[in-house]
Formats: C-alpha cells, sequence, structure tokens
C-alpha cells in the first residue's frame, strides 16, 4: 500500500496535527500515518490469515508506533493525551 502525497496530506488534515503545512515529522503526524498504515494492515490480515510476512510488518509498525507514544508521554503529557483521543489509540 503506497499512500500518495495528497491522501497523507488527507491523514494529517483530517486529525488536525498538523502545528503547519509542511509539519510532517512531528510525534503526531507519525502517530497518525502509522495508525492509519496499521488500521489497513489489520483488516488485510483479517481476509488473508496465513500472510505471515505482513503480520511481521504490522507488528514492526505498532513497536514503532508505541515507542513515538512512550516518547510524547515522557516529554509532553498533554500532547500524549490528545493524540490518544483524536486517534482512539487505548492504552
Amino acid at each position: 500500500m503506497k499512500l500518495t502525497t495528497e491522501a497523507k496530506q488527507a491523514i494529517f488534515e483530517k486529525n488536525s496535527l498538523q502545528k503547519n503545512a509542511t509539519d510532517t515529522g512531528s510525534a503526531e503526524s507519525q502517530i497518525a500515518l502509522f495508525t492509519h498504515r496499521i488500521t489497513h494492515l489489520t483488516e488485510h490480515l483479517k481476509v488473508n490469515k496465513k500472510d505471515y510476512s505482513t503480520r511481521l510488518g504490522l507488528l514492526k509498525l505498532v513497536g514503532k508506533r508505541r515507542r513515538l507514544l512512550d516518547y510524547l508521554q515522557h516529554r509532553e503529557i498533554n500532547r500524549y493525551r490528545a493524540i490518544i483521543k483524536e486517534l482512539g489509540i487505548r492504552k
């Protein structure tokens, strides 16, 4: 699944996480992209239960997102709480 630039911009705008128009590297933006990819891969794995390489990629993405969330939680708890609420991630 390749996300186009327009699709990424739509994800950023939908979640209202950008501080300005070119903010794509902030932790919130990266977490939003990872969350979108995780939901896509989860739906794929519901249909293709034996796709183990995709499962491995999904687990790696979940780990990356978890590390970014831990970073935010330790640095700025208010930003962490806002992103959790915005994306509906449970912890």
